[in-house]
């Protein structure tokens, strides 16, 4: 099976101009696509980030020539109206045809909350979300659509610069409604790396096999993409610190509820042992612990691996990463 080797380019931890030239990095470093999520809030205040990914992703497409470029992910469905990000992907993919996936997710309050905007319940988030991806694939695919929704509206409506080569949506989930759609619907499903086994094992993998079986698709007709936390340094406790910045990421669901201020969030984060907030990453000094751990998500079927380090000195991650593990990991595929 061949695996692409991708980079998460932090955007709650970098500035844009940063994260421009990491991205640019990252290619001459041989990784196969970068991504970045869009979010109007960081997970902290104090040395927190927020650039805008679409404007980014325009501008790091003109600064690389083969990466591919997504969104890991997007909320179509609230700070946006679905058109508008058929619109932009449809312009992305003009400019930079085959390289360019619309990567989509169902939100979180951090991000819609501060706009005045009411959070709804899961189901309806997870309605909208649907309903926003079959929109905005009917806006690729017609002109002037007339859409009744439940949620959203078009009038004779037309995307005019529509891209040669189709522009993949992928849809990112944790939990098996959404995972279903993916194997319906989507082109890739994503994730991320870190949770107990079984919830990929037993929950989310069943659930795509389920949704592409309906659609009369297999796995193989699906990109698994996993964003893989890791922490890599020759200094163990540097590589165990670097993890302090993404603390929120250990926080549980019931933590987190009704959090939508980075000050608060960033409390919370702060006040967890930093064992804890290495917990969602594979913390090592030992390039082939790093392979045999990642080998596992290979293992269970992904194969768009999208390493996300949280450290500051993405250079160096890049440079090391690139030259001990890396090498490795592909030799496996």
């Amino acid at each position: 099976m061949t695996v692409r080797i991708g980079y998460k380019a932090s955007a709650e931890q970098f500035g844009p101009t940063e994260l421009a030239a990491f991205a640019v990095t990252a290619e001459q470093a041989g990784f196969d696509s970068v991504f970045i999520s869009d979010h109007l809030q960081p997970w902290r205040h104090d040395g927190g980030h927020a650039p805008a990914a679409l404007p980014w992703l325009g501008a790091v497409g003109a600064r690389t020539e083969r990466v591919l470029l997504g969104t890991s992910v997007l909320t179509p469905t609230f700070r946006y109206h679905p058109a508008v990000i058929a619109q932009a992907f449809a312009t992305l993919g003009c400019m930079y045809p085959g390289r360019i996936i619309l990567g989509v997710g169902s939100g979180e309050s951090l991000n819609e909350v501060p706009l005045g905007l009411t959070w709804p319940e899961g189901k309806e988030r997870f309605a909208r979300l649907k309903e926003a991806v079959q929109l905005i694939e009917t806006l690729w695919r017609e002109d002037r659509v007339t859409f009744e929704g439940t949620y959203y509206q078009t009038d004779k409506a037309t995307i005019y610069d529509k891209p040669e080569v189709p522009v993949p949506v992928y849809i990112g989930a944790s939990g098996p409604a959404a995972t279903r759609l993916a194997g319906r619907i989507a082109s890739g499903f994503i994730t991320t790396s870190g949770k107990q086994d079984s919830l990929y094992r037993d929950t989310l993998i069943p659930a795509l096999t389920e949704g592409a079986t309906k659609a009369g698709r297999t796995l193989d007709d699906l990109d698994l993409l996993i964003e893989m936390k890791v922490s890599f340094d020759t200094d163990a406790d540097r590589a165990l610190q670097d993890t302090r910045h993404w603390a929120a990421l250990a926080l549980t669901p019931e933590q987190k509820s009704g959090v939508e201020d980075p000050i608060e969030m960033q409390r919370l984060a702060d006040a967890l042992p930093v064992e804890k907030a290495a917990s969602r990453w594979i913390v090592s000094t030992d390039a082939d612990e790093h392979v045999e751990r990642i080998k596992h998500y290979i293992d269970l079927g992904f194969k768009h691996l999208v390493f996300h380090a949280p450290g500051p000195d993405q250079d160096r991650f890049l440079k090391l990463y690139g030259e001990q593990v890396l090498p490795k990991l592909r030799a496996l595929t």
